[in-house]
């Protein structure tokens, strides 16, 4: 992290920053020292307590941003009112790159563990900056199409790859902490959709369809109208 980062200045000295920023990730990769600065310089910066929501379910997906510092618990509640925990995101995970291809609403809320800090960009910002500086946007674009393209490579492939080994741990988890144990194996009996699935393992909607289907016919998991069942000799003791 360069001397002088807003995050630095901003955070304050009681916070501990991750030192990945937010122009080194994928998504902004192969930018020029110019468009990261602007990029830097654009983003939004926020402090959270504990306790706090950084979103919550149904509202607007219209933010991506990367954790610099703490951790965030993200949270389902489900039709009948059952809040369930299903993953928690630290400093150095980056969250919503999905603003930039499709408008959707949050299918999870996001609450603070502790302080937290994040730096990233809503919508508007976002769209405000790449009008003034295209090469960001086309970048952007590039970037995108790369990762979804090594996705679908990936899952395509016939052996467990990244994203399945990923999507497997995140629904594993789910099953042994709010699953039913029943002959099978562990059944998460409330649905999943693909949309909050591809938010939870960090992957497009498309790649997470076709990474379900090849759990499936692995028998890693097993699909039973709206519920899925994961076998016990899939999980671990």
């Amino acid at each position: 992290m360069a001397e002088g980062c807003l995050c630095d200045q901003l955070a304050g000295r009681d916070v501990s920053l991750s030192p990945v920023c937010i122009g080194h990730l994928w998504l902004f990769e192969n930018l020029s020292d110019d468009a990261i600065e602007a990029l830097a310089n654009a983003a939004i910066r926020k402090k959270f307590t504990k306790g706090q929501p950084v979103f919550m379910q149904g509202d607007p997906a219209d933010e991506m941003f990367l954790i610099k510092a703490g951790r965030v618990m993200l949270k389902k509640i489900t039709e009948d009112g059952m809040e369930i925990t299903l993953d928690i995101r630290k400093a150095g995970d980056f969250i919503g790159e999905n603003m930039l291809n499709e408008e959707v609403d949050y299918p999870l809320m996001a609450r603070c563990m502790e302080t937290t800090f994040i730096c990233g960009f809503d919508r508007k910002g976002f769209e405000q900056l790449v009008l003034g500086h295209p090469q960001i946007g086309l970048q952007v674009i590039k970037n995108l199409s790369r990762r979804i393209s090594w996705l679908t490579s990936r899952v395509g492939s016939m052996s467990i790859t990244n994203l399945e080994d990923r999507l497997y741990r995140v629904l594993n988890q789910v099953a042994q902490e709010h699953g039913v144990k029943n002959q099978k194996g562990f059944e998460i009996q409330f649905s999943l959709t693909h949309e909050e699935l591809s938010f939870l393992a960090g992957a497009h909607r498309v790649s997470i369809t076709k990474a379900m289907k090849t759990l499936r016919e692995c028998g890693k998991i097993i699909q039973q109208g709206k519920s899925l069942i994961l076998p016990s000799a899939s999980l671990p003791l």
